[in-house]
């Protein structure tokens, strides 16, 4: 495998993608002391998790170049467990997470994040995008003209060098000159050491010092699953996201299988759970780095950081890196879906717009969820219609249906019969249509009883046999034609049994 990665790169890809890391290994330190404070842990949680999770990803992971850590939609779920229970509880939640989350790529299950429809991931891009801007406010608490300076000239490089050169990315070269001014003119700002202390050791193995009984499973296990949900949703959706600014696709379940062993190894070597990081992935995007080398750099200079260069790193103004946070945010808002709005349907602009402020106000997992059962009962209504065509050959009536019959489209079908001005002979005739659950066969049973009750003769023909079982009343009237349908009815047949 690393003969071929080796193979693989040229030195113009090796340049970009360590210097890449590098950009992005400095700009980790604030978010994974950010998120360890937000879960109520020691920064060198987030920071391990940081290092542990993003090299594991990194060599693993379905998408060269994603960028996996400490995450605030991850350590927004954990906050009560640390505060109840304490941080070893949260050490084996994270274990289990990282179990999870291999058991669902393994299945191949990673799959069924295409259920979730196109405006809900512009939603949740834009909503991230919003978040990750929101998120830099709080370091302007206490802060003067200084801190404005730094960030608008930080943003500044990041607009202006790339139209220049190429050769080095802006963000880079905006931590290395701003870091220069401020250290010479001894300016007052804050800097990254103000945060926290990020000096220690490398992470070594530690079991969470839990019991392991039945007790501490019930309490960490419905943690345990938001968290492996919150970090798949986010993880596969980043990777859409990524899949269509690369062109290339990558390999979900294999992400899936790399983000649950990342988990599980932060889980016993102090970290906690994390997952794919969408501003910290487009940093690294769009300043080069396309490879796995890139995630690797990242995760050892991360860990270098922390555990011999703090002290310099410690140095950084915070404005340089709130600065680079404000253009990924710029860069990560999806401007064309405004435009997009008035000419999208109603529906899709409705999920576009709550999918994101779900994702602001509360979690990433709530707002796809919410999202899709949107698109669901939206496809629903819309599908939820037979259409009906009658005609009469001599004396008989034919009611002609085309359309899914089920529980949304129901109504419609008992609405089209005209029972008591229908003739003597009636046919139902459902060849182009399919009946596909217990409300359907409900639904023509109970038209039937209403022609009996009328003395009035029914014929039902193009039924599939298992529906024909299923019928009560309407049974005997259904005729065996040789283009029968074939299908199965979804039902429950237990509970159809109690209905009569």
């Amino acid at each position: 495998m690393f003969a071929q990665l080796l193979k693989a790169y040229s030195g113009h890809s090796v340049k970009n993608d360590v210097l890449s890391g590098a950009v992005v290994a400095i700009a980790l330190v604030p978010e994974a002391i950010a998120f360890s404070l937000i879960a109520g842990v020691s920064p060198l949680v987030g920071l391990y998790t940081a290092f542990l999770l993003g090299l594991i990803t990194a060599l693993f992971g379905g998408k060269p170049g994603m960028i996996s850590g400490a995450t605030g939609s991850v350590a927004v779920v954990m906050v009560s467990l640390v505060a109840t229970h304490g941080v070893e509880y949260l050490f084996f939640a994270t274990v289990l997470t990282g179990l999870l989350q291999v058991a669902f790529g393994l299945m191949k299950l990673a799959k069924f994040i295409r259920l979730v429809p196109q405006p809900a991931i512009l939603g949740f891009v834009n909503g991230l995008a919003i978040i990750i801007a929101l998120a830099q406010l709080p370091m302007f608490e206490g802060e003067g003209p200084v801190m404005y300076f730094l960030v608008f000239a930080t943003m500044a490089t990041m607009v202006i060098l790339p139209k220049i050169t190429k050769a080095v990315p802006a963000g880079l070269v905006a931590i290395i000159v701003l870091s220069l001014v401020t250290i010479i003119f001894d300016l007052d700002t804050k800097r990254v050491a103000d945060l926290g202390n990020i000096a220690g050791d490398l992470p070594s193995f530690h079991w969470p010092d839990v019991p392991l009984s039945l007790e501490t499973l019930k309490i960490v296990l419905p943690y345990a699953f938001i968290m492996a949900a919150v970090g798949l949703i986010e993880s596969l959706l980043t990777l859409s996201v990524l899949d269509e600014m690369s062109g290339e696709k990558g390999n979900a379940n294999k992400e899936a299988v790399a983000l649950g062993a990342g988990n599980a190894t932060c889980g016993v070597f102090g970290g906690m759970a994390g997952c794919a990081m969408i501003g910290q992935s487009i940093i690294n995007y769009t300043s080069g780095g396309r490879g796995r080398l890139s995630g690797v750099t990242a995760a050892i200079l991360l860990i270098l950081f922390v555990v011999s260069l703090s002290e310099y790193i410690g140095q950084i103004p915070i404005a340089v890196l709130v600065g680079i946070m404000f253009m990924i945010s710029v860069e990560t808002f999806e401007w064309a879906s405004i435009d997009r709005l008035r000419r999208m349907p109603k529906t899709d602009a409705f999920i576009l717009i709550t999918v994101t402020i779900v994702t602001i106000f509360t979690d990433l997992a709530m707002a796809v969820i919410i999202g899709v059962i949107i698109s669901a009962l939206v496809f629903a209504w819309q599908h939820a219609r037979v259409y009906t065509r009658t005609y009469t050959e001599g004396k008989r009536k034919i009611y002609e249906f085309d359309g899914p019959l089920f529980f949304g489209s129901v109504q419609g079908f008992l609405d089209q019969f005209d029972v008591a001005n229908d003739p003597d002979e009636v046919v139902m005739d459902f060849k182009r249509t399919r009946v596909m659950d217990s409300s359907g066969v409900e639904a023509i049973d109970k038209i039937t009883k209403r022609y009996e009750d009328a003395n009035k003769k029914l014929t039902i023909r193009h039924l599939s046999d298992d529906c024909k079982k299923l019928l009560k009343a309407a049974g005997k009237y259904c005729t065996y034609e040789e283009d029968d349908p074939t299908y199965k009815v979804a039902v429950n047949h237990e509970e159809y049994q109690k209905v009569y």
